[in-house]
């Protein structure tokens, strides 16, 4: 496959010696591994109809790297972009939060009517996310005692739920009935 003057097989064992270096080369210029090895195939083939034309290949790299920070400049040029302009700005909901706040105090707050065991059990379990061995190793438990107490645990928050979500209802009543009465 060597054409006139070695052409291929030059290049050939130029890649194959430098090809690591040059795709670590790729990798810095951007930060997908795929895309990577994108830009250094897309290099080589436009190096390669310009072999001839490197007189010092050891400048090889250097114009490798060259025409990789060129491609990549071309790419990024050429991305589409997903702004439009408009005459008119679209309505932007903005999230403030609260409520986010609000249901994790409420969290917090019922895990206090928890007993200590109680709640290292459901936090290792539901917000470190561990398996029930791992609870039950970082607790120095049985896998039998973590899942009893994990059970009797998140009954009892329910419960306390439960509990207040009625006692919010009749509070709730109790202002309508008061504003009801003072109208």
């Amino acid at each position: 496959m060597a054409t006139s003057g070695g052409k291929v097989l030059d290049f050939e064992e130029y890649v194959r010696t430098r090809q690591e270096a040059l795709l670590r080369s790729a990798r810095r210029l951007v930060p997908d591994p795929v895309d990577a090895q994108d830009l250094l195939q897309t290099a080589l083939v436009r190096t390669y109809g310009r072999w001839d034309g490197i007189a010092d290949k050891s400048l090889a790299d250097a114009y490798l790297r060259r025409v990789m920070i060129n491609t990549r400049t071309e790419w990024w040029r050429a991305r589409k972009l997903e702004e439009v302009p408009t005459e008119q700005l679209p309505d932007a909901s903005v999230d403030d939060g609260t409520e986010q706040r609000a249901d994790r105090a409420l969290l917090m707050d019922i895990l206090g009517v928890l007993a200590p065991k109680q709640r290292s059990v459901v936090v290792l379990r539901h917000w470190e996310q561990m398996s029930t061995e791992e609870t039950a190793a970082a607790l120095g438990m049985s896998t039998g005692t973590v899942k009893s107490t994990l059970h009797r645990a998140l009954a009892r928050l329910r419960q306390e739920l439960q509990m207040r979500d009625i006692d919010a209802r009749m509070l709730e009543r109790g202002e309508q009935e008061r504003e009801r009465c003072a109208a």
